[in-house]
Parts: structure tokens; sequence; C-alpha cells
């Protein structure tokens, strides 16, 4: 049987629930990514709406959010963890209302996304990437 060491490489933060700390989250995200030689631009937007989502919808006073980066050989993960659990979020349509349109960013730059509950009362929004071998 042939096992590859395939190095993972991670990063986490937490921010403060606001827009500064959402504006940081994709400051830190960029440089971390730059620091890894990997590509950056499409995943900056995606952090930039994530983290966006969790400092204006996700939030709750005096609570953080986190941002987490995992990238493998083939997947870069990003997921963004706030105290809102209740709220979930909900792709619009761009000819819908304000709220829910940035979601139709991260579906359209990601190659997935998704929601995953918990630990009460948080909620995680992740989105990959799949990298080119």
């Amino acid at each position: 049987m042939t096992q590859t060491n395939t190095p993972v490489r991670q990063f986490s933060v937490q921010l403060s629930a606001t827009r500064r700390g959402a504006r940081l989250a994709r400051l830190l995200a960029t440089e971390q990514l730059r620091s890894w030689g990997m590509p950056f631009e499409s995943a900056a937007h995606v952090v930039a709406e994530l983290a966006a989502n969790a400092a204006v919808h996700g939030r709750v006073p005096g609570r953080d959010f986190r941002l987490a980066l995992t990238a493998t050989e083939s997947t870069l993960r990003i997921e963004v963890t706030d105290t809102r659990g209740d709220r979930l979020p909900v792709a619009r349509q761009p000819d819908c209302d304000e709220s829910g349109r940035g979601l139709i960013l991260v579906d359209a730059f990601a190659d997935r996304w998704g929601v995953s509950p918990g630990p009460a009362p948080c909620k995680t929004v992740w989105a990959e990437f799949d990298l080119a071998p």
C-alpha cells in the first residue's frame, strides 16, 4: 500500500464581529494564501462575503467570529463560524432585495459551498475551491 504524505496547511483566527473584523479577515486570508503560494483573488472575494455576513447577519454583541483556511494538495476550504446558528444563509436571485445577493458571488467563485450547524449556538458557512494538480 502506497501512502502519500500530502501536507495540510491550516490557518485560523478569531475576529470581532464588526465590519472592521470582516475587512481584517479578507486581508489576513489574502496574505496567508499568498505566503502559501496559492491563488488568492477568488478566495479573497469569498472570504470578504462570508466575513461580512458573519459581522452583519451572524453578529451577537460581545461574540466574535472565526475564520479558518485549510489547504490540501487538491482543495482550499474556507470556513467562517459565527454564533447565530438560528440564522441560516439563503442565496437570493439578483432581482431580489439586497439581502442574500452576496452569496451569488460565493456560488460563482467557489466550486461548492454550504452550511454546517453547531455546536449550538453556532453555524459554519464554508466554501471550497478545487485546486489544479
